[in-house]
């Protein structure tokens, strides 16, 4: 897989976590406030969303970065929620909020559980900071803009962005595209798991995975070392935990075993293939 990344003064740098295009279906992700209190996607249900994510407020691109969208944020009525997002703590979130007056941007941290960075793919592996982006999802949840910016020290596209906004705000409420990735579907007991046939069949689309037994998707994923391998460990468990759908997983020396089942329906379901899928699209 073509490793995805960003720049730092020229420097490569990766970018770990799913990828998310124009016409997904928009990720969960669970962040923490100014207040300690937990944020979530859901939390805007709705409303337009702008979501600007960043390395990190001590720096001057990114001071600029949550005052401009904090002033051009007046303009674009109640019904657009624009939000903030690094892995700045929370607490030094407030004293910039506080200080220069912060009102019209809900600013969130990545800090405890990268699930924003993750579920978007927005983390920065060798630095543990967000890359500089901003996202537009609308209000049936849905990608409708992604703008990476290519290189950290420079400011995002603020007149494309606003573009793209302007655009969404035409027709807020999308479908996602053909061929966008599923998200889980939770299933109660009593589901009924997958036939036989149709398990083997679903099976055959993800070569890299063992059908076990009919009841079990089970593969092993190999790493250059002990600290690679727990990293995708918790990359993949960040992702599990915002689709509801948790495998069972050993970490290894330079490998990880994840297994795939569905308790509830006692065999395997369509989730347990959706969650494979999406575990193979994650940057290793």
């Amino acid at each position: 897989m073509k490793r995805r990344g960003v720049l730092f003064k020229g420097a490569p740098l990766t970018l770990v976590g799913r990828e998310v295009r124009a016409g997904d279906a928009a990720p969960g992700f669970r962040a923490t406030s100014n207040e300690l209190k937990d944020v979530r996607l859901s939390d805007f249900k709705g409303m337009v969303k702008v979501i600007t994510s960043f390395p990190s407020l001590d720096t001057p691109v990114c001071d600029l970065q949550v005052k401009e969208f904090n002033k051009r944020a007046a303009s674009l009525g109640e019904g657009v929620a624009v939000i903030g997002i690094s892995k700045d703590l929370p607490f030094a979130q407030k004293r910039f909020c506080d200080a220069h007056e912060i009102t019209r941007v809900t600013v969130v941290s990545d800090y405890l559980r990268s699930s924003f960075g993750i579920n978007y793919g927005l983390l920065i592996r060798e630095l543990n900071l967000l890359a500089r982006a901003v996202l537009i999802v609308d209000a049936n949840d849905v990608v409708r803009y992604v703008q990476v910016v290519p290189e950290l020290t420079t400011p995002p596209d603020y007149e494309e962005a606003l573009g793209a906004l302007s655009g969404t705000l035409s027709s807020p409420a999308a479908t996602p595209r053909a061929g966008a990735a599923p998200r889980c579907i939770p299933c109660e007991g009593g589901a009924a798991p997958l036939g036989a046939g149709e398990a083997a069949a679903m099976a055959a689309k993800l070569p890299e995975w063992r059908l076990l037994e009919g009841k079990r998707l089970a593969r092993e994923f190999a790493f250059p070392d002990y600290d690679a391998a727990r990293y995708f460990l918790d990359t993949v468990a960040a992702l599990a935990e915002e689709e509801g759908h948790h495998p069972e997983m050993t970490l290894s020396w330079r490998k990880v075993a994840v297994s795939l089942t569905t308790h509830a329906a006692g065999g395997l379901t369509r989730n347990d293939f959706v969650m494979a899928g999406l575990i193979d699209g994650l940057d290793q």
